[in-house]
């Protein structure tokens, strides 16, 4: 193997589309870890300190002064960590409702120095609406801009939104990167939307939840196998179906075999092809 006796440094919480590839390399290999403050959560960190022995380098990644002390004596950085803003929670990094001509020209001046490997998360949330609508669209459009600029693909997140989402991001269609559109659980109408512009879809175990999305687990069929990633959003959407739940309810990336066997058997493709081609897929998006 290629990465065998290497030093990885993976950046960014256990969250985020390719924790595949994450979970692989922590069993598989020497891996030096940044674990992110702020999505991963202090428990988390707990978590893996206490069930692995491998060297953690602890900071918050969207502190990017940490970078440059991190990243020496390192032979390989997988970037797991995006740059971004999106409206969902209140603890993001850069709040949309902060972003503003300085706020991008920080976030550009971030890029150029540490070409993060991609953009995001970032897109409209009318669910909470923690901030204006006139915020949301701004900091989508400016981070949208900025992907085009840098050539960096697109982690992307649309709820109660795809009219607006699809409206403004259509008009970059000439121009846009590789694009993702994390944790999807919308119609095949929508579905049709994000591929007819070639994006990337990342489901979660939320398909693993019958009850809630009839229409998903039958319209996944119609999903391109090369433009399929699987995710788990954890801590969040642990699968309905799973067995033996952590007392906590808390969902983490060594749950994804279990998403990637829902997945496959209703998709009627063979489990190793699946993780294969979903594998590829997230190395390919984020190389």
């Amino acid at each position: 193997m290629l990465l065998k006796n290497k030093k990885i440094l993976i950046t960014g919480g256990a969250g985020f589309i390719g924790s595949n590839l994450c979970e692989y390399l922590l069993q598989n290999n020497k891996v030096t870890c940044l674990d992110n403050l702020i999505t991963g959560k202090k428990e988390n960190i707990n978590h893996l300190k206490s069930n692995t022995n491998f060297k953690f380098i602890e900071g918050d990644i969207t502190n990017f002064e940490h970078c440059d002390i991190a990243c020496i004596d390192i032979d390989i950085i997988l970037h797991q960590a995006a740059l971004g803003s999106v409206p969902r929670s209140i603890d993001n990094p850069i709040r949309t409702n902060e972003i503003n001509i300085n706020e991008i020209k920080k976030m550009k001046d971030m890029i150029s120095k540490y070409s993060p490997s991609c953009i995001g998360e970032t897109g409209l949330d009318f669910f909470r609406n923690l901030s204006t609508y006139e915020e949301q669209i701004y900091a989508f459009e400016e981070q949208i801009k900025l992907a085009i600029e840098f050539n960096k693909p697109l982690y992307l997140h649309q709820r109660d939104s795809h009219e607006d989402f699809i409206k403004i991001i259509s008009q970059y269609k000439n121009s846009l990167p590789k694009c993702v559109v994390h944790c999807f659980t919308g119609t095949q109408s929508e579905l049709d939307d994000y591929l007819d512009l070639d994006f990337y879809i990342g489901l979660t175990g939320w398909i693993c939840d019958e009850r809630r999305n009839v229409e998903l687990r039958q319209s996944i069929k119609n999903i391109p196998l090369n433009k399929l990633m699987i995710e788990t959003d954890c801590p969040y959407l642990i699968p309905r179906n799973l067995e033996n739940k952590p007392k906590n309810n808390r969902n983490e990336p060594s749950f994804l075999p279990h998403i990637a066997e829902e997945i496959s058997s209703l998709m009627d493709i063979e489990l190793n092809k699946f993780a294969e081609a979903t594998y590829t897929n997230s190395i390919d998006f984020f190389s």
